[in-house]
């Protein structure tokens, strides 16, 4: 792709654009960075690129090519105007692909992704396959074909947001870990948001391999096919929840790690079968993985206070994720969930909370509405705060019970985002004092 003396213009100034404009500079192009923000945006962005804030419909311009940031949507007028005056228009991951020669593996799914790339990452790395963690998680892939070695493959999270604006990316391996229903503050219907992380696919041939959860209706697709399940004994994968089976052999315990729970038992398939796709060995993979813990936000536990465990898991961001969370407890569940409206149905958790929880506390934009809905299942208030809703889980939770921290929604309403929702929970829990012993 010669950029040299073209017009490349960069809508967004986040992480992903400073990125594209990063690589755009370094290909000979012009390049200009637009962002909605004000100046104090641009902190980022190479002193070579043209800036202009405040950017709208008005402020668009020609250009030969236009790399969008995926927390923009792609949907609305802002981009329409922009891509009218566009000779073509892709997205930074779609871009930095374009001059990255080695081996992807690239990992979507509404839940799971970044804990399966992690597991990708140290996969490849102990396969002899030198990689770095990139995309949605990590470094942006327009960073990581700058780097002084560029590594020989890459674990490339991939969003539904960065899916909609790839062209030619093409995975020698594509993981799909499940979906649900997710984003509708975004996409108009679920069937859209479907068809954008389907595109993951969208290039493969017969010589690539699409590692996908059984059952997905993902119809018919162009690579080679391996299935992991924990519901379907037959699948190319399976587990139990605790033992990983390829072939019905079992080849990993999942208590050699610091994982627990069904869904992560599908992360470390998924990513095992990744593995094996490109050839490495069931023993080395099993060494890579042996000890490895998940990202912090995710079924953390912080503490245990009272008897009762208290679990971080505000990664959680959908009711599917909630309901994975809730599906692998094995003591009474407190929860505590909320935050903001995304339009999504949480009734498809009410038979799980009548057989896993004992109450619900909710919190934030939804709290209301969620206390009302959820207390079809089980006892259910709504919390002023964050920290009102903490203090609530302590009073309800009884000795042996766990607190858990699922909100099953993104956390915009209060929060910059789920790391620093989940930070705040961390924080209110190591603050509860003991109780006072007469």
């Amino acid at each position: 792709m010669n950029l040299v003396g073209k017009q490349v213009l960069i809508l967004g100034a986040g992480r992903s654009g400073a990125a594209a404009a990063r690589l755009a500079l370094r290909e000979g192009a012009r390049v200009a960075v637009h962002d909605q923000g004000g100046p104090e945006r641009f902190q980022d962005i190479e002193s070579l690129a043209r800036r202009v804030p405040q950017a709208g419909v008005t402020t668009a311009e020609a250009c030969d090519l236009l790399v969008v940031s995926p927390g923009i949507d792609t949907f609305g007028p802002l981009v329409a105007a922009y891509a009218a005056q566009a000779g073509e228009m892709i997205g930074e991951t779609e871009f930095g692909s374009r001059y990255f020669a080695g081996t992807l593996v690239a990992i979507t799914g509404t839940n799971g992704k970044t804990t399966t790339t992690e597991l990708v990452d140290r996969i490849l790395n102990a396969g002899g396959l030198t990689s770095v963690p990139c995309g949605n998680h990590g470094m942006p892939l327009s960073d990581v074909v700058m780097l002084p070695v560029v590594p020989r493959a890459a674990a490339l999270e991939v969003s539904s947001f960065q899916l909609e604006t790839i062209r030619d990316l093409r995975p020698a391996v594509s993981v799909w870990l499940n979906f649900a229903p997710d984003h509708l503050d975004r996409y108009p219907t679920v069937a859209d948001y479907f068809a954008a992380k389907r595109r993951i696919f969208t290039n493969q041939r017969a010589t690539d391999t699409a590692v996908v959860r059984a059952g997905e209706p993902l119809g018919v697709l162009g690579a080679r096919v391996v299935r992991f399940s924990t519901e379907d004994p037959t699948a190319d994968w399976y587990s139990e929840g605790r033992l990983i089976c390829r072939g019905g052999v079992t080849v990993m315990d999942l208590a050699d790690t610091r994982m627990r729970g069904t869904h992560n038992a599908e992360n470390t398939m998924a990513a095992m079968a990744a593995g094996e796709a490109l050839g490495i060995g069931m023993g080395v993979m099993r060494d890579a993985l042996r000890g490895y813990a998940a990202p912090p936000h995710r079924c953390e536990l912080v503490r245990v206070l009272d008897g009762v465990e208290y679990l971080n898991d505000s990664k959680a961001t959908n009711v599917h994720a909630l309901t994975s969370a809730l599906r692998a407890m094995d003591r009474p569940v407190v929860l505590i969930a909320g935050g903001k409206d995304k339009g999504l149905d949480y009734r498809p958790a009410l038979p799980l909370l009548r057989t896993k929880a004992t109450a619900v506390v909710t919190f934030g934009q939804i709290g209301q509405a969620l206390a009302r809905l959820l207390a079809e299942a089980v006892p259910a208030e709504a919390a002023s705060s964050l920290d009102d809703a903490v203090a609530r889980a302590r009073r309800l939770a009884p000795c042996g019970a766990v607190v858990l921290f699922s909100p099953g929604t993104s956390s915009f309403d209060m929060f910059s985002g789920y790391e620093q929702r989940g930070t705040m929970f961390r924080d209110l829990v190591n603050q509860l004092h003991e109780p006072i012993t007469p």
